[in-house]
């Protein structure tokens, strides 16, 4: 068995890990984006404003208090009306406010406010500003998110560690071959030692499961082996038997009839055992693909298809457009065939069953009863029987032509209409452009 898994356990945990850590980052890198804009818009700001409070309360009890002047704050106070005179060029413009210089002007936190006549500047500087965003903004979150990725490797390593029995088990899985599995692989006592709980619940119950489907295989293998025999030994006798009294002629009109049904019945009795031998054998179907010719089997079918209308005043023909050959079991085709053109036989009374063999397509139309729309719908439901349900048959033909085709990737369509007939198509899209 060779599958390749989209993603597997392993991977999902690391996409998890990955998708977990870019999101901290960006939740860090955005938390400490807002921590500078709350510190420089508000905690600066009001900084700035209670510096410019205490400054005019200073200013009213002495007029000569100095402005003030320090390593992170400096001071300016001029007159409102002249408020350009003597400051420095990227002051002169600014009005009352708060304001934030561009780095090219030195990118300094200034504050701008008029009483009584004067106009005060205050400015703070910028790199003090980005100092404190680090050391309480940068440095902080740094440290949480070293404890985070570390909480987050130690999760990962502790989920890879919890799911890497499970990984164990699949991986010895996925090499089994379908026809011969290994299930002694995973049996609880060749487990590693690692391999505990769940996963060893898991693999006890996926090793008993494999061995009852491996001896239910066998004995499905024996069934159909032995089967092929046992029961068509029994047919070839009545077959023969029914052929040798089909040639006395003092039978009378009545049992020449009854001797016609019960070979009709015994044709179709192994049309239906070949079709279920060759289902049941799943993927060993014991037929070897090989290069045929479609039309010889079409030739085939058609001759076996005529004893099916004898008495009945209806003419199977046979329209040859093309000829193509299929790599194939030819038997699968000649059962899927035959099974349609048995059915066309069966529901059509009188007229034509007409067989087009076009180019990688087999069409079988009839001139029968026809279908309606509720039944079309349900007609490859097993034992469901459509039109005349008065006639013989077990309703599972068209089952197993539906199974058949899907097996080999022949799809069949069935279009049909009460009292005009029924078209059945194969098609071959291997071999359609």
């Amino acid at each position: 068995m060779s599958v390749t898994p989209r993603a597997g356990l392993r991977r999902k945990i690391w996409v998890a890990f990955i998708l977990q850590a870019a999101t901290i980052s960006l939740a860090a890198v955005v938390g400490v984006y807002g921590a500078s804009a709350v510190l420089k818009h508000v905690l600066i700001q009001r900084a700035l404003q209670q510096e410019a409070a205490h400054f005019w309360h200073r200013r009213d009890l002495d007029p000569r208090a100095e402005m003030p002047d320090t390593y992170n704050m400096t001071g300016y106070l001029r007159p409102a009306s002249d408020a350009a005179n003597n400051l420095p060029a990227p002051l002169r413009a600014l009005p009352p406010g708060f304001h934030s210089l561009p780095r090219a002007q030195g990118g300094s936190l200034v504050l701008v406010e008029d009483r009584a006549g004067q106009r005060l500047y205050l400015l703070f500087k910028q790199e003090q500003v980005d100092s404190l965003a680090f050391w309480f903004g940068v440095a902080p979150l740094a440290l949480v998110l070293i404890v985070v990725y570390v909480i987050a490797w130690s999760t990962y390593r502790a989920s890879r560690r919890a799911v890497s029995p499970v990984i164990w088990l699949a991986g010895q899985v996925q090499q089994w071959d379908p026809d011969h599995p290994d299930i002694d692989s995973i049996k609880p006592e060749n487990l590693p030692r690692d391999v505990e709980d769940e996963a060893l619940a898991l693999a006890s119950s996926l090793h008993e499961f494999a061995s009852r489907t491996v001896r239910f295989v066998e004995r499905e293998r024996n069934f159909t082996r032995d089967a092929s025999h046992e029961l068509r030994t029994p047919l070839a006798v009545i077959r023969v038997a029914t052929d040798m009294m089909s040639v006395d002629e003092a039978l009378t009109p009545m049992s020449r009839r009854q001797l016609g049904r019960i070979q009709a019945a015994g044709r179709d009795m192994e049309a239906l055992i070949e079709s279920f031998l060759i289902l049941a054998r799943e993927g060993d179907t014991g037929l070897p693909d090989e290069d045929f010719s479609v039309g010889e089997i079409v030739d085939e079918e058609i001759d076996k298809a005529r004893t099916l209308l004898a008495g009945k005043p209806v003419e199977i023909v046979l329209q040859r457009n093309s000829d193509f050959e299929l790599h194939a079991p030819a038997r699968v085709l000649s059962v899927l065939l035959g099974n349609l053109l048995r059915n066309a036989c069966h529901y059509t009374d009188a007229g034509s069953v007409t067989v087009v063999v076009d180019p990688g397509q087999i069409r079988i139309i009839d001139t029968g009863v026809g279908i309606d729309k509720a039944d079309l719908e349900r007609i490859f439901e097993p034992f469901y029987r459509a039109g005349d349900r008065r006639k013989d048959g077990q309703g599972i033909g068209l089952s197993i032509v539906q199974r058949l085709s899907e097996r080999y990737g022949w799809p069949v369509r069935l279009e049909s209409e009460p009292g005009r007939g029924t078209c059945a198509s194969i098609r071959f899209p291997q071999l359609q452009i």
